[in-house]
C-alpha cells in the first residue's frame, strides 16, 4: 500500500513493576502530547510483563529526540522504575492491510 512518511520511536523498555510505571505513563501523557506525541500503542512481552513495547508516532523526529533525550524525561523514567530504554526512531516506509479483523 501506500508509503507514508510519519515518523515513529519505538522504545523498548525493562520496568521494576508494569502497574507502578504505568502510572507514572499515564501521568505524563500532557507533557507527551506538548513535545509532539500523536498516538501510541503499547504491548507487553509473552514471557515478561514487565517487558514493556512504547509505538507512538510523533509531528517530527526532532521532537520525539529533544523529549526522550531531556534530563526531564531521563528523571521521570528513573521515578518510575525503567531500567535502560532502547529507542529505535523510525520513518515510515509503508502500510498495508491482509485481512479484515
Amino acid at each position: 500500500m501506500g508509503g507514508q512518511s510519519a515518523p515513529h520511536v519505538l522504545i523498548i523498555y525493562e520496568v521494576a513493576d508494569y502497574a507502578a510505571w504505568k502510572i507514572v505513563f499515564d501521568d505524563a501523557a500532557a507533557i507527551r502530547r506538548e513535545a509532539g506525541e500523536l498516538s501510541y500503542q503499547l504491548l507487553k512481552s509473552e514471557a515478561d510483563a514487565n517487558r514493556i513495547v512504547h509505538f507512538s508516532r510523533w509531528r517530527s523526529l526532532t521532537a520525539a529526540r529533544a523529549f526522550f533525550e531531556s534530563p526531564r524525561l531521563e528523571e521521570i523514567r528513573r521515578q518510575a522504575g525503567v531500567k535502560v530504554p532502547e529507542f529505535l526512531y523510525l520513518e515510515a516506509l509503508e502500510t498495508g492491510v491482509l485481512e479484515q479483523e
